[in-house]
């Protein structure tokens, strides 16, 4: 979405009759068009395309299904050119990386057509031109332009073309850029105060208003660039053929324009609390769903992992605690979505195949957690009194036999506390999972409030899910806890 060199547009009313004429004329010669052959190499193949999460109206969230310009486009040229295709809903950032790391064969996302991209992505033939606007709170009257920046502190989307376009201007009109990775977080931020404008695509801040964001636009569009679809360098020009094709079919038969029409003039639809609870309850239920399988999955490896590396660290050989010491020291000293975007995009470049964003996530948490619970088991075994190792020992007990009958017992009792803690800390760890598209509670969350703009009142639903899941499984814990440790 970065903007650059507008595209060149001379031809762009002509493409379309031209692109169907030589079509015709080719089926008549019983000559292939150009670009049929590379078009029918996609022919009930599959292929997955990462997007962004939100980006209203070109990709949203609506009854929990993934619709927008973007989507509709994407779907209706694999239909038309007869290949499958699953879409991924990453985020921006996340949709490029996943592409340059191979995860994802393409992306589509109202990313603009730029000479700095074109280096490392080919892209397809335009398919919307974009253009930026500036919009302030409802209640201000105080900034009519860009003169009445100066000093003060604007919003934008991380690598959007609001963000370029605001960055070239910033020196002029002396204002201050502050970059956030979703566009209701921007929109929040200027209604809080904290910013007095925000830059964005004319059609995604066109919606926003619409959808009762809380901002009104004060300045004219400004020209952008071409948005398209993209693929890794050199690589799946059998699919931007098809893409191109098919965008030129669904031009000529009007589907094209319809898709357009269905999204530049809609909005969100305004709705009660309760209305937003029950319309949006199956994708909070699917979040919850999957936040609580990635907590079990990766608490049963950490638990594993916790034991084996304990047992290592409380041993008598100095390399075996030395590789425990520095699998606790690695995963402990480094933040958690660091881990995370390793696992999902750095993992599959290191063992050339696509990682899936469970199991990313999955070992992102048993690690991270297993690290913890190496010094929970270390601690809770060292917390016995010496004194029962030698009483045991005296009377004969072999070392195996003193920690199985004697020092485990007791350590389970020290360590169960600290358990529940790493438990409760690892569930509420898998909303740091929405940053690489893993569809939690969290991340549901985020694709609710950035059709509806109702930031606060999804962010207390998905609070009050997180607290009453935690709650009842923390009083579990505890009855599983007095029950097998009286």
């Amino acid at each position: 979405m970065l903007s650059g060199k507008r595209a060149f547009k001379g031809p762009a009313k002509l493409a379309v009759p031209l692109t169907a004429f030589l079509a015709t004329l080719a089926l008549l010669l019983g000559v292939p068009a150009a670009g049929a052959f590379a078009a029918d190499g996609v022919e009930d193949k599959s292929f997955i395309v990462g997007t962004d999460t939100t980006f209203a109206p070109f990709e949203f969230r609506q009854d929990g299904e993934l619709v927008g310009i973007d989507m509709d486009l994407m779907n209706a040229i694999a239909e038309e050119e007869g290949f499958g295709v699953e879409i991924q809903s990453l985020g921006f950032d996340a949709a490029l990386q996943s592409l340059q790391s191979n995860q994802v064969d393409g992306v589509i996302a109202g990313m603009s057509i730029t000479d700095e991209r074109r280096k490392v992505f080919d892209f397809s033939d335009p398919y919307f031109e974009s253009g930026i606007q500036m919009a302030v709170a409802e209640n201000n009257d105080d900034v009519k332009g860009y003169e009445d920046l100066r000093g003060k502190r604007v919003a934008v989307k991380t690598g959007t073309e609001g963000q370029t376009f605001a960055e070239s201007i910033k020196g002029e009109y002396g204002f201050e850029v502050v970059a956030f990775a979703q566009s209701a977080q921007m929109y929040d931020d200027v209604k809080a105060g904290g910013s007095v404008a925000v830059f964005d695509d004319y059609p995604v801040l066109a919606y926003g208003v619409k959808s009762g964001n809380g901002l009104k636009t004060v300045t004219e569009k400004e020209a952008g660039s071409s948005y398209g679809f993209a693929v890794n360098k050199g690589t799946n020009a059998e699919l931007l053929a098809a893409f191109n094709e098919g965008l030129a079919e669904l031009k000529a038969s009007g589907e094209y324009q319809e898709i357009l029409d269905t999204y530049l003039e809609a909005g969100a639809a305004d709705s009660s609390f309760w209305a937003l609870v029950t319309d949006n309850a199956p994708a909070f239920a699917k979040g919850l769903g999957l936040t609580l399988l990635a907590t079990a999955l990766s608490l049963f490896f950490a638990l594993i992992l916790g034991v084996f590396f304990g047992f290592l660290k409380v041993g008598n050989y100095k390399v075996l605690r030395g590789i425990a010491t520095i699998y606790v020291s690695i995963f402990r000293g480094t933040p958690v979505l660091v881990q995370a975007f390793f696992f999902y995009f750095g993992l599959p470049q290191i063992i050339d195949r696509p990682v899936d964003v469970l199991t990313a996530g999955v070992l992102t948490l048993s690690l991270n957690a297993g690290a913890y619970m190496t010094e929970i088991v270390r601690g809770g075994i060292q917390s016995v009194d010496p004194g029962q190792m030698e009483a045991a020992r005296s009377l004969g007990l072999g070392y195996v036999k003193t920690m199985q009958k004697v020092i485990i017992p007791q350590a389970i009792k020290i360590m169960t506390p600290s358990f529940i803690n790493q438990f409760v800390i690892t569930l509420k760890d898998t909303s740091l999972l929405a940053v690489i598209g893993f569809a939690e509670l969290t991340y549901q969350g985020q694709q609710v409030y950035a059709v509806n703009f109702r930031t606060a009142e999804v962010l207390l639903i998905v609070a009050a899910l997180y607290f009453i899941v935690i709650t009842a499984l923390t009083k579990l814990a505890d009855v599983v806890d007095k029950r097998f440790n009286k």
